[in-house]
């Protein structure tokens, strides 16, 4: 699997950890485990997110180990050997040769050997940085290996007592995105804009979700990219279902067409979100909403600046959401008595915005000491209000009933502002049919 990176920036990105770490510590982090799909048979595999961040290996079955101070490697690979017989049925592996030669860690060694080294290499470090709790096979065999280095150990030489979440540094390393990282996230964008595009010009009225679906995955996988997540094409009511991946109905001849899909290339997410009428003219009740949730997007958007709050970007969509509830009639009462009691919750139902990155729900943290952190250059996220009134909602017209609609768009911090990537994407109701009506 190809990275997109080059071997100097994960070499950077472990000196940069180790240095954080200090020559106390130990860093320890396995692969992701394969996964059983039915029987004999396993999903494709994806690597360890914070694998990938630090190497760009991709195979299962490995272990890095960074020992900050080490006179002799500091970072080590635990990984397969060669095995012609089993590449004629899995493929090609690195090996523990060219993981030294080709990919640039210090020392590599066969992971079968891994129970034997690893107890030494824990000798004279205090702290242990490893997502404990993840991984509860993984966690026993390291605990197994500490208990060993305790007891056989010299005895001039301290073993760990701690353990450190290595989310603590990592995280936010991994918040804030390079030049070089931000190249290959624009690139799965595009991926992602060319298939919204490729589905809204397949859409017709009594098309199948599922047909979208394939227009979608075809682009990702002619792109060289794969889905970031589970699918979203959700007609008419199924809008309305945050997470709906069923993808099995045909649309009305009125519905509207929720497609939140995105592309991962070289391991980096993209997330998108458009809603968009099958045939190809909103309905006054459709567009009301759509030009709303437009209108809320712009409310975020307008906060995200460096130095403002993470938080004042979804205050500001709720705050216009809400209002404009208000001014449609579905809601009653004050806007300040709505936003007090989030009664409002309703029809808004999730958060504004997430982080993107490796994860398309990144990691990072949203609030520090108890207060929302402010934005700052390089951090990259989704910016996407939304509003859904359930086909059963009695407490509405019935002209509302069975509206789902969301509009996402990828974003990340500048100097001075912020850039839209998927700014590319017909976003507003007047765009939306227009480009419809060249399609259909």
């Amino acid at each position: 699997m190809p990275t997109g990176l080059s071997a100097a920036t994960y070499a950077r990105r472990r000196r940069q950890l180790m240095r954080q770490v200090g020559n106390d510590g130990i860093v320890i982090v396995p692969s992701a485990p394969e996964r059983i799909r039915s029987r004999d048979t396993h999903y494709p595999y994806r690597p360890d997110s914070d694998l990938w961040y630090l190497t760009g290996f991709a195979e299962p079955h490995a272990v890095l180990v960074l020992i900050p101070g080490r006179a002799h490697a500091e970072s080590i690979l635990f990984c397969r050997e060669r095995d012609p017989e089993r590449e004629g049925w899995d493929g090609a592996r690195v090996g523990p040769e060219d993981a030294v030669h080709v990919l640039g860690f210090d020392d590599a060694y066969p992971i079968d050997d891994l129970d034997e080294i690893l107890p030494g290499l824990l000798e004279g470090r205090t702290r242990v940085h490893y997502h404990l709790g993840r991984d509860t096979e993984f966690d026993l065999k390291l605990i197994g290996w500490l208990n060993r280095a305790r007891t056989h150990g010299r005895r001039d030489r301290q073993s760990p007592n701690e353990f450190i979440e290595l989310g603590h540094l990592l995280d936010e390393m991994r918040l804030f995105k390079s030049a070089e990282e931000l190249r290959v996230m624009q690139r799965a964008v595009d991926i992602s804009i060319e298939a919204h595009q490729a589905a809204m010009r397949a859409a017709r009225p009594g098309v199948a979700e599922y047909e979208l679906q394939a227009e979608l995955e075809r682009v990702f996988r002619r792109n060289d990219a794969v889905p970031a997540y589970g699918s979203i094409v959700g007609a008419g009511a199924n809008a309305c279902v945050l997470h709906y991946i069923d993808n099995g109905s045909k649309s009305g001849k009125t519905d509207l067409i929720l497609i939140d899909a995105g592309a991962e290339y070289r391991g980096y997410a993209s997330d998108i979100t458009r809603t968009f009428p099958v045939n190809g003219r909103f309905s006054a009740e459709q567009r009301a909403l759509h030009d709303l949730v437009g209108a809320a997007q712009r409310a975020a958007l307008a906060q995200a600046q460096p130095g403002r709050p993470w938080s004042a970007m979804h205050e500001a969509a709720i705050e216009t959401l809400t209002d404009g509830l208000l001014s449609l009639g579905l809601l009653k009462g004050t806007l300040k008595q709505h936003l007090k009691d989030d009664s409002h919750k309703r029809f808004t139902r999730h958060k504004t915005g997430h982080w993107l990155g490796l994860d398309v729900h990144d990691v990072g943290e949203y609030r520090i000491d108890g207060e929302s952190r402010v934005l700052e250059q390089g951090m990259a996220f989704t910016v996407e209000p939304g509003l859904y009134i359930g086909p059963d909602d009695r407490s509405v017209a019935a002209k509302w009933r069975g509206i789902g609609i969301r509009t996402e768009d990828d974003v990340v911090m500048t100097a001075n502002g912020h850039r839209i990537l998927s700014d590319a994407l017909v976003r507003d109701a007047d765009a939306i049919e227009a480009f419809m009506a060249e399609a259909l």
